[in-house]
């Protein structure tokens, strides 16, 4: 079963990934290839890089379990802030070009970064790491292709309070977590 908890995460993760693609149909005007491209893109890099986090978390399990909540709540807290941060100090300015495949590569890539570090906390979900890890690809990917068309409608300002809200979804999960284990 898929708990409320991962389906946050999810949704708070997947914002990065709204956000590029919010400001890349305000700046480009894709069309549905194109949005379907980013879309795929970033919902399997979003897939694959929880796997990496959760391997370490895995690896050191005994070490962490003690600390688990505490981890939880910095490396959550940590994404959250940065990604609150990166919104607000964006150059709206910033020129945009349309993704060709090696530059949407290194943008996937670079919206799952945290991903990774959050498939450190995976495991205090209690789901098993692929339904985890599929949950939050395809919720990348539902959420992106829109994304793109909504960025061409109401333009960049919505992605940046998408990557905000995204942010403190993520600092609420890592309190969350923090809570639950405390209490």
């Amino acid at each position: 079963m898929i708990s409320l908890s991962l389906l946050l995460l999810s949704f708070g993760l997947a914002m990065d990934a709204f956000a590029a693609a919010v400001a890349q149909g305000a700046s480009c005007r894709p069309n549905r290839a194109a949005a379907l491209r980013m879309s795929l893109a970033f919902g399997l890099a979003q897939a694959i890089m929880p796997v990496f986090g959760w391997g370490l978390g895995t690896a050191f399990g005994e070490n962490i379990e003690v600390l688990d909540h505490w981890i939880a709540l910095v490396l959550l807290g940590i994404l959250g802030l940065r990604m609150i941060r990166e919104a607000l100090n964006r150059d709206p300015d910033a020129a945009i070009t349309q993704l060709t495949l090696w530059p949407l590569l290194a943008a996937a890539a670079a919206t799952s970064v945290d991903a990774a570090v959050a498939g450190v906390t995976l495991p205090t979900f209690g789901i098993p790491i692929a339904a985890a890890c599929a949950v939050i690809g395809l919720t990348t990917a539902v959420l992106t292709y829109p994304g793109v068309y909504l960025g061409a409608l109401a333009g960049e300002k919505l992605g940046k309070w998408a990557e905000v809200l995204g942010g403190l979804i993520l600092i609420g999960l890592g309190v969350k977590i923090f809570l639950e284990h405390q209490f």
